[in-house]
C-alpha cells in the first residue's frame, strides 16, 4: 500500500488526458496534483487528486501577508523508458531553506519526495519525450490559518501541482537593467524563494515588457551598484574567456541550475569566479570586447543567452558573441538532465513507479 491515498476520481482524469502538439510555459495543465496538510505541529497524510480548485479560507495569511514558498524542477524522459528527476534533493533542502527564513515547518524530505513522484510517477506516460521538454513540477507551500495577527499560520498546506512544457526561452533575451526599484535586500527574503520576491518584480518587469525587452535586471538595493539576478534566472559573464557570476551576498536566490552551471564550467576546464560585479563595469567591459558573451540560466530556461543589455537612457549594451559558451553548458547540462550523458556528480535521480495499489498501475486483466 501507499503512504499517500489516491482519489478514486484520478483513474478518469489521466484517462481523459493527451499531451497536445504545442505545449508552452505552464500552459498546459497535468490532470493531477497532491496535497498534504499540517496542523497540530505535524503532517497528514498525503493525497492523489484530480487536478481542480482548491478551498481557502478568505482571511487565510498565505493571501493577506504572503505567506507563499515555492520550488520548481523538472522530470525528464528524452529517449528513456521511465522518468528522472534532477537534483530533487536539493529542491527539497532549498524548500526547508525558504521555510526557516518564512518561518513556516519543513517538508520532510521524505514527504517532499513522496508528493513530487506521486505527481511525476502517475504523468509518466504523459512527460514529454523530445530534448528540451520535460515535465515542470511545482512543489508549494502555504499557510491556511484565517487572522490578522502579525503571527505565522499554525495550519499549512503542501501542494505540488505540474505542467509538460517546451523550453521557457528560446533565442536571445534583450534585458532591461533595472535601476529604480528593489527586488530584494540584504537581510529581506531575496534568499528565500518566497511568492513575494516575484511580486516585487513585476513591475519593471511589465515595464521591461513595454520596452521590448524580455525580462529586467536587477541592483544591490543599497547603491543601485552591483548587479544581483534576473526575475527569475541567475546571471553568467563570459569576460577574458571565464565565467564571472554574482556571488551569493544574502539577496540573491541560490538557484540550483546556477550551481549546476558552476560545476559543469569547472569540470570542463573553465575558470569560474563568484564576486560583486559592478553593473557599469560590466557594460564597458562590454564595449571594449573584455565580456564577449552574457547569458542566464534557471530551471525553466536552462541556459538562456542574453542578446543585449538595455539601460535607462535607452541604450543599448550588445555583446560581442551570443549563445557561443552559453549553448555548449546548455547542451552539456541538458545531456546530463535528459541521459543522454554520464552523470558525473550523481544529479539525476529515477522517479519512483506508482505504488501497486494505483488503479492506473494494475496489470490489465
Amino acid at each position: 500500500m501507499s503512504h499517500y491515498t489516491i482519489d478514486p476520481a484520478v483513474s478518469d482524469a489521466l484517462a481523459g488526458f493527451s499531451l497536445p502538439d504545442k505545449l508552452g510555459f505552464g500552459v498546459v495543465l497535468a490532470p493531477v496534483m497532491y496535497s498534504v496538510e499540517w496542523a497540530d505541529g505535524r503532517w497528514g497524510q498525503g493525497s492523489l487528486l484530480p487536478y481542480g480548485p482548491i478551498q481557502i479560507a478568505p482571511g487565510a495569511r498565505a493571501l493577506h501577508y504572503g505567506e507563499f514558498i515555492f520550488e520548481g524542477m523538472k522530470a525528464y524522459r528524452a529517449g528513456t523508458p521511465w522518468p528522472n528527476l534532477f537534483r530533487p534533493l536539493d529542491n527539497c533542502r532549498r524548500l526547508a531553506l525558504s521555510a526557516e527564513r518564512m518561518a513556516m515547518p519543513a517538508v520532510p524530505e521524505a514527504l517532499f519526495l513522496e508528493a513530487v513522484d506521486a505527481v511525476a510517477g502517475a504523468m509518466a506516460p504523459f512527460v514529454p519525450t523530445g530534448s528540451g521538454r520535460s515535465l515542470y513540477l511545482r512543489p508549494f507551500l502555504f499557510g491556511t490559518e484565517p487572522g490578522y495577527m502579525l503571527r505565522n499560520s499554525q495550519t499549512f498546506r503542501f501542494m505540488v501541482i505540474a505542467n509538460p512544457v517546451e523550453s521557457y526561452a528560446s533565442g536571445p533575451m534583450k534585458v532591461a537593467i533595472e535601476r529604480r526599484d528593489v527586488r530584494a535586500a540584504v537581510g529581506g527574503i531575496g534568499v528565500a524563494k518566497a511568492a513575494a520576491n516575484y511580486a516585487a518584480s513585476l513591475r519593471a518587469s511589465n515595464a521591461a515588457l513595454a520596452r521590448g525587452y524580455a525580462v529586467a535586471l536587477w541592483l544591490d538595493a543599497a547603491e543601485h551598484r552591483y548587479i544581483q539576478e534576473l526575475s527569475g534566472m541567475n546571471v553568467f559573464a563570459v569576460i577574458g574567456g571565464a565565467l564571472h557570476t554574482p556571488e551569493l551576498d544574502g539577496a540573491i536566490l541560490p538557484g540550483i541550475t546556477r550551481d549546476s552551471v558552476i560545476a559543469l564550467a569547472r569540470h570542463r576546464g573553465y575558470q569560474v569566479h563568484e564576486r560583486p560585479m559592478a553593473i557599469d563595469q560590466l557594460l564597458a567591459q562590454i564595449g571594449s570586447g573584455e565580456c564577449s558573451e552574457v547569458f542566464a540560466c534557471g530551471t525553466a530556461a536552462i541556459v538562456a543567452p542574453i542578446g543585449a543589455l538595455g539601460d535607462a537612457d535607452g541604450r543599448d549594451h550588445v555583446p560581442a558573441k551570443v549563445d557561443v559558451v552559453a549553448a555548449e553548458l546548455r547542451e552539456a547540462l541538458l545531456a546530463i538532465q535528459e541521459r543522454r550523458a554520464p552523470d558525473p556528480f550523481g544529479w539525476t535521480r529515477d522517479v519512483a513507479p506508482p505504488p501497486a495499489d494505483a488503479p492506473w498501475a494494475r496489470p490489465a486483466a
